[in-house]
């Protein structure tokens, strides 16, 4: 064997540390060891992918803590503090007219203290952080680090986050609160390029802000967002394609707008949700099915979540972030 470690054998091109003469190992033996080796192979890809548990986590088990976290939703907004004025429900065949139909707002009244609830709070800070367009590469002064890390806090203590931690946690996904908060904030707020090379975006930018891309809206999935952007003269709704069929809130709409001169043919989101509420939706879907579509469940009425990854580059041991998550309306 010369200078071949005694353990390491190579027969018909296939090498084993095992011990093993595989040329006297019998077909279904060796049929059961490569599936064996198979298998490992891909728990440890996986692994290293940021994916580890994960296939244990149900559709059934979705769909059951969804609920839970719809119901412990406390920080939601009423009948009351909320009043929204939809107008024109168009078909999906017109989505792309760019039509304005609706000659009102589409928001009426907001609470001014459902605005100053902490997590609220916590959530319009981050919102004026951010260039709109792309291409443009993002800054992030020690004080914007600082409202990440208040808006993680404050939104994943609550018991809505607590429940999401928790569960989690049970699958094996997370060992601690402050490894789950760390990678969130990775997850959520990792800067990568959508053009031109430079660090231009994020999850959160995509989806609680809204971009410009190619001349159109890109993203732009938050009720709060949609609200601030219209109260300020810079959004003009012109109709929705879709309203859930939730009579409190939250509920989804899928709309068509115009912000500050891009029109956007279909944006869907959750409507007087709380902000930790939209985090913890789009973290659970997003955790459990990268990439895919997800089934939540919400007071009785299922949703599909679609859920994006930005594969371009990554952070930690090969995770994705996160490059975009929605409603999926029809």
């Amino acid at each position: 064997m010369g200078g071949v470690p005694k353990d390491l054998f190579i027969r018909d091109g296939i090498k084993t540390t095992l011990g093993l003469n595989l040329r006297f190992v019998h077909l279904d033996r060796l049929t059961s060891i490569m599936k064996v080796i198979l298998i490992l192979f891909l728990t440890i890809t996986l692994t290293s992918q940021g994916y580890s548990a994960l296939a244990s986590v149900t559709d059934a088990e979705i769909k059951s803590l969804s609920e839970t976290l719809y119901k412990l939703d406390s920080n939601r907004a009423t009948a009351s503090e909320l009043v929204i004025d939809p107008q024109t429900l168009i078909s999906s065949s017109q989505t792309s007219s760019g039509s304005d139909l609706s000659s009102r707002p589409l928001f009426k009244q907001v609470s001014s203290t459902l605005l100053s609830k902490p997590t609220y709070k916590a959530l319009l800070n981050l919102l004026d952080n951010y260039k709109r367009l792309t291409g443009e590469a993002e800054d992030v002064p020690s004080q914007e680090v600082q409202e990440q890390d208040t808006f993680l806090q404050q939104t994943m203590n609550t018991d809505l986050g607590k429940e999401l931690y928790n569960f989690l946690y049970s699958k094996g996904v997370y060992s601690s609160q402050s490894e789950f908060i760390q990678d969130l904030k990775m997850m959520w707020f990792g800067l990568y390029s959508r053009s031109s090379g430079k660090l231009d975006s994020s999850g959160f930018e995509h989806i609680f802000v809204g971009e410009i891309k190619s001349g159109k809206v890109s993203g732009f999935h938050n009720w709060l967002q949609f609200y601030l952007a219209e109260k300020q003269g810079l959004l003009n709704y012109y109709s929705h394609s879709y309203d859930g069929p939730w009579t409190t809130y939250p509920d989804v709409l899928g709309m068509q707008f115009n912000w500050d001169g891009y029109f956007k043919e279909v944006g869907s989101a959750f409507i007087g949700c709380s902000p930790e509420f939209d985090l913890a939706i789009y973290s659970l879907c997003y955790i459990t099915r990268p990439g895919k579509r997800c089934y939540v469940s919400l007071g009785g009425h299922t949703l599909g979540i679609q859920t994006y990854t930005w594969d371009n580059s990554s952070y930690g041991n090969g995770k994705k972030y996160i490059a975009s998550a929605y409603p999926a309306t029809p």
